[in-house]
Protein backbone atom coordinates (compact mmCIF):
# COMPACT_ATOMS: atom_id res chain seq x y z
CA UNK A 1 0.00 0.00 0.00
CA UNK A 2 1.35 3.41 -0.99
CA UNK A 3 0.01 6.83 0.00
CA UNK A 4 0.77 10.02 -1.94
CA UNK A 5 -0.23 13.47 -0.72
CA UNK A 6 -1.54 15.53 -3.63
CA UNK A 7 -2.37 18.37 -1.23
CA UNK A 8 -1.53 18.77 2.45
CA UNK A 9 -2.68 22.28 3.28
CA UNK A 10 -5.61 23.36 5.46
CA UNK A 11 -8.65 25.43 4.41
CA UNK A 12 -6.48 27.62 2.16
CA UNK A 13 -3.59 26.81 -0.16
CA UNK A 14 -0.17 27.98 0.98
CA UNK A 15 2.98 28.54 -1.09
CA UNK A 16 4.01 25.14 -2.41
CA UNK A 17 1.05 23.41 -0.74
CA UNK A 18 -2.38 22.69 -2.20
CA UNK A 19 -5.59 21.89 -0.35
CA UNK A 20 -6.31 18.41 0.95
CA UNK A 21 -6.23 15.41 -1.39
CA UNK A 22 -4.59 12.04 -0.86
CA UNK A 23 -3.98 9.14 -3.22
CA UNK A 24 -4.06 5.54 -2.01
CA UNK A 25 -2.41 2.96 -4.26
CA UNK A 26 -2.87 -0.79 -3.80
CA UNK A 27 -1.33 -2.81 -6.60
CA UNK A 28 -2.55 -1.30 -9.88
CA UNK A 29 -5.68 0.14 -8.25
CA UNK A 30 -5.85 3.72 -7.06
CA UNK A 31 -8.28 5.52 -4.78
CA UNK A 32 -8.53 9.20 -3.85
CA UNK A 33 -9.55 10.51 -0.44
CA UNK A 34 -10.78 14.12 -0.72
CA UNK A 35 -10.24 16.40 -3.70
CA UNK A 36 -9.39 19.87 -2.52
CA UNK A 37 -7.07 20.23 -5.50
CA UNK A 38 -7.03 19.21 -9.17
CA UNK A 39 -6.50 15.48 -8.82
CA UNK A 40 -6.45 14.75 -12.54
CA UNK A 41 -3.54 17.14 -13.02
CA UNK A 42 -1.72 15.34 -10.22
CA UNK A 43 -2.35 11.95 -11.86
CA UNK A 44 -1.20 13.18 -15.27
CA UNK A 45 1.95 14.74 -13.80
CA UNK A 46 2.84 11.31 -12.36
CA UNK A 47 1.92 9.35 -15.51
CA UNK A 48 -0.80 7.53 -13.59
CA UNK A 49 -3.74 6.43 -15.76
CA UNK A 50 -6.93 8.22 -14.75
CA UNK A 51 -8.70 4.93 -15.49
CA UNK A 52 -6.83 3.31 -12.59
CA UNK A 53 -8.86 5.33 -10.05
CA UNK A 54 -11.49 2.92 -8.77
CA UNK A 55 -13.22 5.10 -6.19
CA UNK A 56 -13.27 8.57 -4.67
CA UNK A 57 -14.07 9.11 -0.98
CA UNK A 58 -15.02 12.53 0.39
CA UNK A 59 -14.81 13.09 4.16
CA UNK A 60 -17.06 16.19 4.06
CA UNK A 61 -18.22 18.72 1.52
CA UNK A 62 -16.16 21.79 2.44
CA UNK A 63 -14.46 23.35 -0.57
CA UNK A 64 -10.93 22.62 0.58
CA UNK A 65 -11.87 18.92 0.32
CA UNK A 66 -14.06 19.07 -2.83
CA UNK A 67 -12.99 21.92 -5.15
CA UNK A 68 -11.25 19.49 -7.48
CA UNK A 69 -14.24 17.14 -7.64
CA UNK A 70 -16.13 19.07 -10.32
CA UNK A 71 -13.22 19.17 -12.75
CA UNK A 72 -12.49 15.48 -12.11
CA UNK A 73 -16.04 14.46 -12.97
CA UNK A 74 -16.11 16.85 -15.92
CA UNK A 75 -12.96 15.45 -17.53
CA UNK A 76 -13.95 11.84 -16.85
CA UNK A 77 -17.29 12.55 -18.56
CA UNK A 78 -15.78 13.49 -21.92
CA UNK A 79 -11.99 13.03 -22.08
CA UNK A 80 -11.24 10.01 -19.90
CA UNK A 81 -14.36 8.07 -20.77
CA UNK A 82 -12.95 4.71 -19.67
CA UNK A 83 -12.49 6.04 -16.15
CA UNK A 84 -15.44 4.94 -14.04
CA UNK A 85 -14.71 5.52 -10.35
CA UNK A 86 -17.38 4.97 -7.71
CA UNK A 87 -18.14 8.29 -6.04
CA UNK A 88 -18.63 7.98 -2.26
CA UNK A 89 -20.02 11.27 -0.97
CA UNK A 90 -21.48 12.40 2.36
CA UNK A 91 -24.76 14.24 2.73
CA UNK A 92 -27.46 14.63 0.10
CA UNK A 93 -25.94 12.77 -2.82
CA UNK A 94 -28.82 13.51 -5.21
CA UNK A 95 -28.53 17.23 -4.51
CA UNK A 96 -24.77 17.15 -5.14
CA UNK A 97 -25.21 15.07 -8.29
CA UNK A 98 -27.77 17.55 -9.66
CA UNK A 99 -25.54 20.52 -8.87
CA UNK A 100 -22.62 18.95 -10.75
CA UNK A 101 -24.83 17.94 -13.69
CA UNK A 102 -26.28 21.46 -13.90
CA UNK A 103 -22.82 23.04 -13.94
CA UNK A 104 -21.55 20.65 -16.61
CA UNK A 105 -24.62 21.49 -18.68
CA UNK A 106 -23.54 25.14 -18.53
CA UNK A 107 -20.25 24.13 -20.14
CA UNK A 108 -21.95 22.05 -22.81
CA UNK A 109 -20.95 18.77 -21.21
CA UNK A 110 -23.14 16.00 -19.81
CA UNK A 111 -22.48 14.14 -16.59
CA UNK A 112 -21.96 10.48 -17.36
CA UNK A 113 -23.73 7.87 -15.21
CA UNK A 114 -21.27 7.46 -12.36
CA UNK A 115 -22.18 5.15 -9.51
CA UNK A 116 -22.84 7.37 -6.51
CA UNK A 117 -22.86 6.02 -2.96
CA UNK A 118 -23.84 7.90 0.15
CA UNK A 119 -21.31 7.74 2.96
CA UNK A 120 -22.77 6.51 6.25
CA UNK A 121 -21.41 5.08 9.46
CA UNK A 122 -20.06 1.55 9.09
CA UNK A 123 -18.64 -0.28 6.11
CA UNK A 124 -19.19 1.68 2.89
CA UNK A 125 -16.92 -0.02 0.36
CA UNK A 126 -15.30 -3.38 -0.32
CA UNK A 127 -14.08 -4.22 -3.81
CA UNK A 128 -11.94 -7.16 -2.73
CA UNK A 129 -8.85 -4.93 -2.78
CA UNK A 130 -9.66 -2.42 -0.05
CA UNK A 131 -12.34 -2.23 2.60
CA UNK A 132 -13.45 1.16 3.89
CA UNK A 133 -15.30 1.81 7.14
CA UNK A 134 -16.63 5.29 7.93
CA UNK A 135 -16.71 6.86 11.40
CA UNK A 136 -18.82 9.93 12.06
CA UNK A 137 -17.08 13.09 13.19
CA UNK A 138 -18.64 16.41 14.14
CA UNK A 139 -16.66 18.85 12.01
CA UNK A 140 -19.88 19.47 10.03
CA UNK A 141 -23.40 18.07 10.07
CA UNK A 142 -22.15 15.27 7.84
CA UNK A 143 -18.42 14.52 8.19
CA UNK A 144 -16.48 11.28 8.45
CA UNK A 145 -13.14 9.63 9.09
CA UNK A 146 -12.23 6.57 6.98
CA UNK A 147 -10.50 3.39 8.08
CA UNK A 148 -8.96 1.64 5.08
CA UNK A 149 -7.93 -2.01 5.30
CA UNK A 150 -5.83 -3.60 2.54
CA UNK A 151 -2.98 -6.07 2.22
CA UNK A 152 -3.26 -6.89 5.90
CA UNK A 153 -2.71 -3.22 6.86
CA UNK A 154 -4.97 -0.68 8.56
CA UNK A 155 -4.76 3.05 7.81
CA UNK A 156 -6.96 5.81 9.24
CA UNK A 157 -7.73 8.93 7.23
CA UNK A 158 -8.98 11.08 10.08
CA UNK A 159 -10.71 13.86 8.14
CA UNK A 160 -11.44 17.08 10.00
CA UNK A 161 -12.53 17.16 13.63
CA UNK A 162 -14.93 19.50 15.37
CA UNK A 163 -14.12 22.91 16.75
CA UNK A 164 -13.57 22.65 20.51
CA UNK A 165 -13.05 19.49 22.59
CA UNK A 166 -11.25 18.14 19.56
CA UNK A 167 -9.74 14.91 20.80
CA UNK A 168 -13.15 13.65 21.92
CA UNK A 169 -14.16 13.61 18.22
CA UNK A 170 -11.40 11.18 17.20
CA UNK A 171 -12.67 7.60 16.51
CA UNK A 172 -10.84 6.04 19.44
CA UNK A 173 -12.09 2.53 18.70
CA UNK A 174 -9.68 2.23 15.77
CA UNK A 175 -6.85 2.23 18.31
CA UNK A 176 -8.12 -0.95 19.98
CA UNK A 177 -6.36 -3.01 17.28
CA UNK A 178 -2.99 -2.53 15.54
CA UNK A 179 -3.12 0.55 13.33
CA UNK A 180 -0.27 0.90 10.83
CA UNK A 181 -0.80 4.59 10.12
CA UNK A 182 -3.05 7.41 11.34
CA UNK A 183 -3.27 10.52 9.14
CA UNK A 184 -4.57 13.28 11.41
CA UNK A 185 -5.45 16.89 10.75
CA UNK A 186 -3.68 19.51 12.82
CA UNK A 187 -5.45 22.71 11.82
CA UNK A 188 -8.68 22.68 13.85
CA UNK A 189 -6.88 20.78 16.59
CA UNK A 190 -3.40 21.39 17.97
CA UNK A 191 -1.17 18.41 17.39
CA UNK A 192 -0.39 18.26 21.10
CA UNK A 193 -4.10 17.68 21.86
CA UNK A 194 -3.70 14.16 20.47
CA UNK A 195 -1.14 13.24 23.12
CA UNK A 196 -3.61 11.75 25.64
CA UNK A 197 -4.82 9.42 22.89
CA UNK A 198 -1.53 8.42 21.31
CA UNK A 199 1.19 8.60 23.94
CA UNK A 200 1.97 5.13 25.22
CA UNK A 201 -0.43 3.47 22.77
CA UNK A 202 1.36 0.40 21.42
CA UNK A 203 -1.17 -0.24 18.66
CA UNK A 204 -0.36 2.89 16.63
CA UNK A 205 2.81 2.38 14.60
CA UNK A 206 3.07 5.60 12.59
CA UNK A 207 1.44 9.02 12.77
CA UNK A 208 1.25 11.64 10.04
CA UNK A 209 0.08 15.19 10.70
CA UNK A 210 -1.78 16.53 7.67
CA UNK A 211 -4.12 19.42 6.77
CA UNK A 212 -1.94 21.90 8.64
CA UNK A 213 -1.15 25.59 8.39
CA UNK A 214 2.20 27.28 8.96
CA UNK A 215 0.93 28.42 12.37
CA UNK A 216 0.55 24.73 13.40
CA UNK A 217 4.23 23.89 13.03
CA UNK A 218 5.26 24.54 16.63
CA UNK A 219 2.59 22.26 18.07
CA UNK A 220 3.48 19.55 15.56
CA UNK A 221 7.16 19.70 16.54
CA UNK A 222 6.23 19.51 20.23
CA UNK A 223 3.95 16.51 19.63
CA UNK A 224 6.62 14.70 17.63
CA UNK A 225 9.12 15.15 20.46
CA UNK A 226 6.63 13.82 23.02
CA UNK A 227 5.79 10.76 20.90
CA UNK A 228 9.32 9.95 19.74
CA UNK A 229 9.62 6.89 22.01
CA UNK A 230 6.21 5.51 21.03
CA UNK A 231 5.98 5.81 17.24
CA UNK A 232 7.31 7.40 14.08
CA UNK A 233 5.82 10.86 13.48
CA UNK A 234 5.98 12.58 10.10
CA UNK A 235 4.58 15.80 8.66
CA UNK A 236 2.65 15.69 5.39
CA UNK A 237 3.86 17.77 2.46
CA UNK A 238 2.71 17.90 -1.14
CA UNK A 239 4.31 15.04 -3.03
CA UNK A 240 5.23 13.08 0.10
CA UNK A 241 4.93 9.32 -0.40
CA UNK A 242 4.49 6.83 2.43
CA UNK A 243 4.74 3.06 2.09
CA UNK A 244 2.66 1.02 4.51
Amino acid sequence: MRIVFFGSSHGLPEPGRKCTSTLLEVGSNRYIIDMGTQAIEQLVDRNMPVESVKAVFITHMHGDHTNGLLSFMDLCSWAYKKADPIMCLPGDVEKTKKAIADWLACTGNKLKPYEFRQVHEGEIFDDGVIRVTAYRTEHTDCAYAFLVEAEGKRVLFGGDLRYGNHAADFPKEVLDSPLDLAICESSHIKATEYLPLFKGNKNLKKLCFNHHASRCWGSMVDAKAELAEDMEVIFAADGLEIGV
